[in-house]
C-alpha cells in the first residue's frame, strides 16, 4: 500500500474533512480549530468542516478534539 496520492488528486491540494463531535462548541473555538467552519446542529452535534493540509495536521486537530473531552462521532474525508 502506497502513501502516494492517487492520480485523481493533486498532492499540493489539502483534503477537505468533516469532523463530527457530540455536543456544541461555542464560536470562540473557531480560531483554535484553525479556521475550520463550525456548524452547530439541532441534534446537539458540532461539525468542523474545511481543508486539512496533511495527515499531521489532521492528527493535530484530532488531539485538540481529545483535549476538549467531547466525544468524536465521525471523521469524513471528501475528495476535492
Amino acid at each position: 500500500m502506497s502513501n502516494e496520492p492517487g492520480p485523481e488528486r493533486d498532492a499540493d491540494q489539502p483534503m477537505v474533512y468533516q469532523i463530527r463531535l457530540k455536543g456544541h462548541l461555542g464560536r470562540q473555538w473557531t480560531d483554535w480549530f484553525e479556521g475550520l467552519t463550525l456548524t452547530l446542529e439541532a441534534n446537539g452535534d458540532t461539525l468542523l468542516t474545511g481543508p486539512v493540509a496533511d495527515q499531521a495536521a489532521l492528527h493535530g486537530l484530532l488531539r485538540k478534539v481529545r483535549d476538549l473531552g467531547l466525544p468524536l462521532v465521525e471523521v469524513i474525508q471528501f475528495k476535492s
